[in-house]
């Protein structure tokens, strides 16, 4: 078990590997590429970005149980997964281009 403070850090991690996770995967969406960049990705960069989000979904996995015991990490990687999914949602909503934050090797179509 850690430290309090490690736990802190490793949950505040998994966190942030999460929304970039669920970014990632939003992004793969043509619907959210079209809201971002204003149009879809190619089926490859779709793909990259699919296996980026699963990658940092299970970095979040493993972050929650270096933190916790098991029950608890589940839990609380599952609380991580639906905060993710909702802060993305709303930034998809309300500043859509700033999710192309999480891809800057995908360049916006010039106006």
């Amino acid at each position: 078990m850690h430290e309090p403070s490690d736990a802190a850090w490793l949950l505040a991690a998994a966190l942030a590997a999460s929304v970039a996770g669920m970014g990632w995967l939003a992004l793969a969406m043509d619907v959210h590429a079209r809201q971002v960049w204003g149009r879809a990705l190619a089926p490859a960069g779709a793909r990259v970005l699919r296996i980026l989000g699963w990658l940092g979904l299970a970095v979040a996995l493993t972050l929650c149980l270096a933190a916790d015991h098991p029950s608890m990490a589940a839990l609380v990687w599952v609380m991580a997964l639906a905060g993710a999914a909702a802060g993305v949602a709303f930034v998809l909503a309300w500043r859509a281009r700033w999710l192309g934050m999480l891809a800057p090797w995908v360049r916006a179509p010039k106006r």
